[in-house]
């Protein structure tokens, strides 16, 4: 029987290569173990030019190399599991202050029957004069007190609850400003950190601080807390 072009068919055994495709990109971005290394290294020594062979120490810094980078990638792991167990320690520390006092910048001022409100505010270049004005709800000035000069630092300020005649006001929330007189003789606004209870404590990553919720609705960082206070 004669084959010519018109009767010759194809096989239909004859595998093809439709549907085996190769994933390229996982392939190249598997990372080289220690396995993969010694079989890329013995292959290299059986193909090595027998005229030329490896000396003795590249043969000891390849292997110190692959030593070091298994040994770094083991401490950077070890390190990412030690950050992650500390985050969990902090935030269990943080849960001590719910229920405390602590210093929140520019927080509310609530007079309580009988009490006082203190606060805190920073003077890095230190202050020829600190002036604190009192106000209540209704802006209404309440009482002034002069402090000398202070180093630079942290200053603690406080308001006893009475008016410029001695008496005492009625419960409720009021308005503390502080102005310094600096060294030079210019004036500043600058804002104080009265107290507040901390109502909950959670952790940002995006600041890796942990943030206090206060009774007022405001926030915190603990890294921004002057003072604590039962």
């Amino acid at each position: 029987m004669s084959i010519n072009a018109s009767t010759y068919q194809l096989p239909q055994t004859i595998p093809t290569v439709s549907g085996q495709k190769t994933d390229y990109t996982k392939v190249q971005n598997e990372e080289m173990g220690q396995r993969e290394f010694l079989l890329l290294f013995t292959t290299q020594l059986q193909n090595q030019n027998p005229l030329d062979p490896m000396e003795n120490e590249a043969f000891v810094a390849q292997l110190a190399q692959f030593s070091q980078l298994e040994a770094t990638t083991s401490m950077s792991q070890q390190m990412t599991e030690l950050v992650s167990a500390l985050k969990g320690e902090r935030l269990l520390s943080g849960a001590s202050l719910i229920g405390k006092s602590v210093a929140v910048p520019s927080g509310p001022a609530v007079l309580k029957e009988g009490g006082a409100i203190s606060g805190v505010i920073s003077v890095p270049e230190g202050a020829g004069g600190i002036n604190l004005s009192v106000y209540n709800r209704s802006g209404a000035l309440v009482k002034t007190q002069e402090y000398g000069r202070k180093a630079p630092g942290d200053v603690t300020v406080s308001w006893d609850g009475t008016n410029m005649k001695g008496e005492r006001m009625p419960v409720g929330s009021y308005t503390i400003v502080a102005t310094v007189n600096d060294l030079n003789g210019n004036v500043t606004k600058v804002p104080i950190s009265t107290p507040d209870v901390v109502k909950s404590v959670t952790y940002s990553a995006e600041a890796n601080d942990l943030l206090l919720e206060t009774a007022s609705g405001g926030s915190v960082y603990l890294s921004q807390v002057k003072q604590i206070n039962q």
